[in-house]
Parts: C-alpha cells; sequence; structure tokens
C-alpha cells in the first residue's frame, strides 16, 4: 500500500525552536583524532516497507551538504555507513519520530509515536555523543527543500546534475528543508545565495564498507590505542591541509568503485612519481599553506547572521579570515608554476582552476585594502596586533583614530610594567590573554626583595596565580588600563571589518567556490609517493596480488621482516578456503588483502610487485572472536549477527573475508552452521575468503579431546565444500628459518591446497619442547600413513573426479572471458597464450 505524503506548505516558516537539553559528551582529542563530529545531519525515514530513507547532511564550516537516499534493510546497515562518512554532532528527525517522554522536550506539533523510531534507537546506539534534535514534521517539506537548493547551490557545472538527480528524491528533498530551517532559527547562520557546494550523493558508485569492517580493518583508527597513527588512514595521512585529511578519511571508508576516476588519480600519482623535480616543488607550494582550510574559509566569507548582532568577537574572525585568504592566494603562483606542463587530466584541472582570472580580481581586491606585512599569526598580542593593522592606513579615518587610541593604551600599559619593575626592583614582563588583557609575570625563582619575604610579591599586586614555575597577577591600575585598552580594541575591530573589503567579496568569491575540493586532490596524489617499492594497482575484474604486504605492518616492522604473500581468485576460484595453525598469519593475510583491496580503491598504488583488482560495490568481514559487552552479545550471537548482514548484503561484485567462523559454539553446531553459511556464500558468487582454525597447533591447556574436535570440524568442512567447483583449499605453510628476536624459527607462506604435512607444525614445536626423537618418529609415521590413506579415498571417489571436471570447465570458461574482456597482448602473443592454455587444459582432462 503506498505511503501518503505530508501537506507540503508553499510558505517557508522557521523551525521552531527546542527546548531538548543536550545529550552529547563533550568532545575530546581522543575521540575527535581521525573523525570530526561536524555535521548536521537531517533523517527521514518513509512509512513503506522498503525502508527508503533521505539523508542531508551539512558541514557549517566548510559550506558542503551532502543529500542521499536509499534503500535499507532493517539493520540500516547502508544509513550507518553514510553517517559514518559524514559523523555527525547534531542529529535532526521528525518529532514523530520520538516517543512521549523524548517528545516532551520537543516542540507540540503533530501526532506523536507510541514509541521511538527504531532507526532513532539504531543512531542513539552508533553515535551515542551525537545530540538527537526533533523538528516539527510539517517542516519536512519537500518543495521547500528544492528552494532551498536551487537558491543555495554554488553556480558550477555540476549545479544542473545535482538539481536533477535530487529532484524526484522526496524524502532527501524534505531532509534538506528541514535541516536549512533549523540552521537558520536554531545556529542563526544564513548562507549568501549561491554559496554552498550541494551535491547528491549516489551510494552505487561507492564501495559500501560498514563500521565493524572499519573498525577491525583499522581503516582510520587503531583498535587498541586511539591516539596511535598505527591505521591505514595514519600510514596515508601526509596532507598538509584539513580539507585534505577529510578528503582523505571519507575516500578510505567509502572507495569509489568508477574506474575511469580511479584511473585520473592513479595517472596523476605515477606522473609525479616519474617527476621528481615537480613532485618537491609541488609539496613544498603545499606546506606553504599547512593548516589552511580554503572550504571553512569561502564559506565564512560568504555567510551572515541570520540576526545581526554588534560584537567585536565576530569581527575579528572576519579580519582573520581576510588575512588567511590573502595568505592563501599569494601562494598560488608557485602553486601554478609546479603544475604547468602536467600531462595528467586531474593535475591539468587543477591547474586550469588555479589559474582563474577570478583568483587574481581576488587577490587585487584584498591587496588594496589589506597591509601586505601583517601576518596571521597565533596566540598573544601578535594576532591581536595583526588585526588591529591588518587595513592600509587612510582608508577610514574613524579606524585611523580608533588604533592611535588603541596604541596610546598599550604603551601606557607597557609603561606602567616598567615603572612598577623599577619601584620593587622585580624583572617583570607582560602576557597577553585572550578576553582579559595583559597581566604581570614573573619567574617564581625570581621574587625576592630585602623588604620582604623570599618568594613573597610585593602589596598591592592581586589575582596572583602560580604555573609552571612562574608567577601571573594583576593590579587595580593594570585592570584600569585593560578596560580603557579593549575598548579601543573592540571599536577598531568593528571599523576593519567593516573597512577591510569583505562586503565587496561574495560576489568574486562565490564563483570559486569549490576549488577546494581540487585542491585537496592534490594531497592524495602525493600520499603513497614515500614509498618506492610500490606498484600501479590495474582493474582486470581478477584479483591477483603478487608479492602483497601489509600497508600498516610495512611502516611499523623493520625493512625486510614481512613475509610477502600471493593472492589470486577468480570466477573459477572465487571460494578460497585458508588454513593454518595459530599465530601463523591468518587474520593478517585478511587484512593485508581487505587494506590492499581500500588503498586500490582510493587511487593508491599499493605495496607489491604486481597487484590487479576488481571493483568490488562491498567489503563485508567477519574479523572479531570477542563479546560486545555494550550490545549485550555473546561471541556466538556476534558471530551470526554478522554473517546475517553478510549473506543480506552480499553479491556477485562483493569481497567477503571471514575469520575461523563458529567458534562461539560446539564443533558440531560450528561445522553445520560454518557449512550452511559457506554454502550461500558460493550460491551468492561473491569473492570469499573463509579462514579456518588449523588442528595441528594444541590449544592452550594442551587439551586431545578438544584438539580432536577441531580436527573433525575443519577436516568435514573442507571436505564437504570440494563439491563446488568455485572452492578451493589452501594452506600456511611452514618454513625453517634461523632463530632471531621477532620471531621463533619459522615462518609462515600461502600455498595451494591442503596441507601435506598437517602435522608438521605441532612437530616443529614438540621439537622444541624436547619431546623423545623416537616419539617424534612415530608421529610422524603415523600422520602421513593416515594423509596417504586419506587421498587414496579421494582419488578413488567419482563425486571427486565429477568434482575436478567441473572445476576444470570453470577454469576454461574464466580463463576465456578474461582473454577476451582484458587481454592487451598483440594477436601472435595471444595466439601462444591460448596454445598453452589448450595444452594445460587437454592434459588436465586427460588425468582425470
Amino acid at each position: 500500500m503506498p505511503f501518503s505524503r505530508p501537506t507540503t506548505a508553499q510558505s517557508r516558516p522557521y523551525t521552531a525552536r527546542s527546548t531538548r537539553p543536550g545529550t552529547a559528551r563533550p568532545q575530546t582529542a581522543v575521540s575527535t583524532v581521525y573523525q570530526e563530529a561536524a555535521y548536521i545531519i537531517a533523517v527521514l525515514e518513509g512509512r513503506g516497507v522498503s525502508r527508503e530513507i533521505g539523508i542531508a547532511a551539512l558541514d557549517k564550516d566548510t559550506g558542503k551538504v551532502m543529500l542521499v537516499q536509499v534503500a535499507d534493510c532493517q539493520t540500516y546497515v547502508k544509513t550507518l555507513h553514510q553517517m559514518h562518512l559524514h559523523y555527525p554532532s547534531i542529529v535532526l528527525v521528525p518529532d514523530t519520530f520520538l516517543s512521549a517522554p523524548d517528545a516532551a522536550f520537543a516542540p507540540r506539533s503533530g501526532k506523536r509515536s507510541a514509541s521511538t523510531s527504531l532507526l532513532v534507537e539504531y543512531i542513539q546506539e552508533e553515535f551515542p555523543e551525537a545530540q538527537i534534535e526533533s523538528v516539527g514534521r510539517k517542516y519536512w517539506n519537500d518543495n521547500g527543500g528544492l528552494e532551498f537548493i536551487l537558491q543555495l547551490c554554488v553556480e558550477d557545472d555540476e549545479r544542473a546534475g545535482t538539481i536533477l538527480a535530487a529532484s524526484n528524491k522526496y524524502y532527501a528533498l524534505s531532509a534538506v528543508c528541514a535541516l536549512f530551517k533549523y540552521v537558520e532559527a536554531k545556529l542563526n547562520t544564513r548562507f549568501a545565495n549561491g554559496a554552498l557546494c550541494i551535491r547528491y550523493v549516489p551510494v552505487e558508485g561507492t564501495m559500501m564498507i560498514d563500521r565493524e569492517t572499519a573498525h577491525n580493518l583499522e581503516l582510520v583508527g587503531n583498535m587498541n590505542f586511539k591516539r596511535s597513527t598505527h591505521s591505514l588512514f595514519g600510514a596515508l595521512n601526509y596532507t598538509y591541509t584539513a580539507m585534505a585529511t577529510r578528503l582523505l578519511r571519507v575516500n578510505i571508508l567509502s572507495p569509489i568503485t568508477v574506474q575511469s576516476s580511479l584511473d585520473a588519480r592513479l595517472d596523476a600519482v605515477e606522473e609525479l612519481i616519474n617527476s621528481e623535480d615537480r613532485f618537491t616543488q609541488l609539496r613544498e607550494s603545499l606546506k606553504a599553506m599547512n593548516k589552511m582550510d580554503f572550504d571553512k574559509l569561502i564559506v565564512a566569507l560568504a555567510s551572515s547572521e541570520a540576526k545581526e548582532t554588534l560584537s567585536a568577537k565576530p569581527a575579528s574572525q572576519r579580519v582573520s579570515q581576510m588575512l588567511n585568504l590573502r595568505n592563501v592566494v599569494k601562494q598560488l603562483p608557485s602553486l601554478r608554476k609546479a603544475l604547468q606542463g602536467c600531462r595528467s587530466q586531474l593535475l591539468r584541472i587543477i591547474c586550469d582552476m588555479v589559474s582563474d582570472e577570478r583568483l587574481d580580481i581576488i587577490e587585487e581586491l584584498i591587496s588594496a585594502n589589506l597591509n601586505e606585512e601583517c601576518t596571521p599569526t597565533k596566540g598573544g598580542i601578535g594576532a591581536v596586533n595583526a588585526r588591529v593593522y591588518a587595513v592600509k592606513v587612510k582608508q577610514n579615518r574613524l579606524l585611523d583614530v580608533a588604533r592611535e587610541t588603541y596604541k596610546e593604551n598599550v604603551s601606557d600599559i607597557y609603561q606602567l610594567n616598567r615603572t612598577l619593575s623599577a619601584e620593587h626592583d622585580l624583572p617583570l614582563s607582560l602576557v597577553y590573554q585572550e578576553g582579559s588583557g595583559f597581566v604581570f609575570s614573573i619567574k617564581a625563582s625570581e621574587v625576592d626583595g630585602p623588604n620582604r619575604k623570599k618568594g613573597e610579591l610585593p602589596e598591592g599586586f592581586i589575582n596572583v596565580t602560580m604555573k609552571k614555575g612562574r608567577y601571573t597577577f594583576s593590579s587595580m591600575d593594570l585592570k584600569k588600563m585593560n578596560a580603557r585598552m579593549k575598548d579601543a580594541l573592540d571599536e577598531t575591530l568593528l571599523l576593519s571589518d567593516n573597512s577591510s573589503g569583505r562586503s565587496d567579496l561574495p560576489p568574486r568569491i562565490i564563483p570559486v567556490r569549490n576549488y577546494g575540493s581540487p585542491l585537496s586532490n592534490l594531497h592524495p596524489t602525493n600520499r603513497t609517493l614515500t614509498r618506492r617499492t610500490t606498484v600501479r594497482p590495474e582493474f582486470t575484474g581478477t584479483l591477483a596480488i603478487k608479492s602483497g604486504r601489509h600497508p600498516v605492518l610495512e611502516v611499523v616492522q623493520p625493512a625486510g621482516s614481512l613475509v610477502a604473500n600471493d593472492v589470486y581468485c577468480d570466477g573459477s576460484s572465487s571460494f578460497q578456503i585458508i588454513q593454518g595453525p595459530n599465530m601463523s598469519g591468518k587474520s593478517t593475510y585478511l587484512r593485508q588483502l581487505g587494506l590492499l583491496t581500500v588503498m586500490a580503491m582510493i587511487g593508491c598504488f599499493v605495496p607489491a610487485e604486481y597487484a590487479s583488482f576488481k571493483l568490488y560495490d562491498a567489503l563485508l568481514t567477519r574479523l572479531s572472536n570477542d563479546d560486545d559487552l555494550e550490545r549485550s552479545l555473546s561471541t556466538f550471537a556476534n558471530e551470526m549477527t554478522s554473517s546475517a548482514m553478510i549473506l543480506g548484503l552480499a553479491t556477485p561484485n562483493s569481497l567477503v573475508l571471514i575469520d575461523e567462523l563458529g567458534r562461539g559454539t560446539s564443533p558440531r553446531e560450528g561445522v553445520g552452521i560454518s557449512h550452511a553459511i559457506a554454502e550461500a556464500l558460493i550460491g551468492a558468487k561473491a569473492s570469499v575468503f573463509f579462514v579456518t582454525y588449523d588442528p595441528c597447533s594444541p590449544d592452550s591447556e594442551g587439551s586431545c579431546t578438544k584438539l580432536r574436535s577441531w580436527y573433525s570440524h575443519f577436516s568435514e568442512l573442507s571436505t564437504t565444500l570440494s563439491g563446488h567447483p568455485t572452492v578451493v583449499n589452501l594452506h600456511l605453510s611452514v618454513q625453517s628459518t634461523p632463530q632471531t628476536s621477532t620471531n621463533f624459527g619459522m615462518i609462515f607462506r600461502i600455498l595451494d591446497g591442503v596441507s601435506d604435512h598437517q602435522t608438521h607444525y605441532g612437530l616443529e614445536l614438540a621439537r622444541l619442547a624436547d619431546l623423545p626423537v623416537e616419539v617424534l618418529r612415530e608421529g610422524q609415521r603415523v600422520a602421513e600413513t593416515l594423509d596417504a590413506l586419506q587421498k587414496r579415498q579421494e582419488e578413488e571417489s567419482e563425486g571427486s573426479q565429477i568434482a575436478m571436471r567441473r572445476k576444470v570447465l570453470l577454469r576454461l570458461r574464466t580463463q576465456l572471458k578474461q582473454v577476451y574482456e582484458h587481454s592487451t597482448l598483440p594477436d601472435d602473443d595471444l595466439l601462444d597464450y591460448l596454445k598453452r592454455f589448450h595444452t594445460d587444459i587437454a592434459k588436465a582432462f586427460i588425468s582425470l
């Protein structure tokens, strides 16, 4: 039954003010290292069974607005994924989504729900620090949302596409309307026409990575230490500006699946790798723009207060913004020079943008009003003076008078400091504190005098505090002088704001509103250049990696200590069972595969000798064997929850990584559940890497019973799945090496097939424990006898022969399709390859 749309109003009323208290915990440095909770997100869910959800996300500082409309499942995994990409500080929902207790804090409008929406409960659980705000249901208006987009979207080449894509997205448009009503009413902010970068985000153009996968793969943060940079984001983050850091984080959490865009990024990286001089010049130009945020700067200069307030603080901020803008445009000539003559499309586009004549007009306007010698400094009286003397002399006579008054007041304060220093025979100094003005300061060891006790300050000083071995204090005369100075300073800043030329900027600066985005793309092209042992990835529809290395461990571990491993997965080997003992690197192998795939799909070179990838639409993992105490889920319940999500989302274009499924229950139940889930994934034709526990390694308590149980579990699993032609068995083989401080004499490499010496690892450990030689010899003999018996039984089995024929036929079909779609060989070489392939296939059939 179709849903009924709410009645839309033609007028654009302000959002009613909510009196609901804030629920968010204060942000700390730890919680915002890798994710900025900067977005205000409006979320609206449809009433139909398809769970259509509209999202509008605004970063008020950078002026970016992202619109998303997605059909989600009952766990809202796609919605939460999009919200993680635009991490929220405030989440807006209709007041009808809240239960009666919550609605008591919300404006009284519309009908109330008997219980809080399931979507709101998921959002509260996923983002506990975000503040949930309700907006009256009548303000969720699709017509009003479209009006906002037409009014505020920047005039550029993508405007028409954005309007066309969003025009029929009812839920996303309704969310836009509620979002901007809230911003106007509650945040007192109104944006100039065409000031915002509004984009409709097509979900189908990116790879979906859920929160658990991002956490377990350590994509943007370390699992154990939040401050650690040992994550993929930390390994790649060689950015110089905040806008590039934001872009890198979004790219890692949502890699693109459009090959033309990936090729453009990789072309830029390759050109800079091959041109050391250009790369060095570009890096130096970007380094001069360190910590500058072009996006935030442009939006701040193009926005205004909805209700004007006469205050010196916002005026001071606006003057600082003008100084920062001048520093940005002053760096553009060196950036142009570094980019001139580039061959790659991405670098040429950026070069054209920074060569825009409108930027030169902006620079002329700024130079006409601002002093060249004034540069923004961080903190202290220097930062204040930079704002006070930012505007040139004779631009405004009242400003010149106010500055002279400010200068005299500051001189009086310094004269007071000299007078008191001489009077009390103390080396007093002045420190400027933002908001309160000047205070006296002196080292504690220097406080001494003939008529007072050691360490005691003279009479007349007040508000004495001690910090880091220094006294800070004031006096009544200093407080009076600070008050006079502050009056002069406030007047100066207000007049400077009016005389800086800022009012003339919006018409000129809005056309270059989107230039921050391509500038930030320069950093992702630079981020992999610090490693020369990387290779450009190809996208051929086949996952093939030769000598791949873990990108994070390569930063942490000493050079040459990592074990490189190969990967090959195509349509004929899409389900790969990987066996190996404890501590052999199975989990690391899976994580390495996931990280290399993400790197390739964000346009990075990857650490390998050769790398080919498929464009995956989703990266789905089940890697953790821990309880989830926050959601009251045991290990097994957590396994089943993750498995249900994977089965619901897996497609032939998904990459699935599963680590030791079924260990949270009994071995008999574990093998049954693992087999059933494996068969479902085989049926979905996803690319699956299914890691199992090798029974060769004893458990921590040395229990033989448990050892036999796990042996039965995974021996049966590899056997029961062997009838499927796409199933491939791999194992981590042990190799002896000289014992060092970082390894105990054995390393493991991934090899084809089931291990021929399943007890080899256990016997090696037994030798290290100094068991008698005859015991080890007998154990080896029995194990080899059992292996030979099992192998003979499999060869004589008719079912095994049928399965092998199916594997050969599937391999034939996959290889021919691969050659047809992706081969770039010359005709003669291609003919030779097909002849060799024909011979190999014929031999395989003869052997069967």
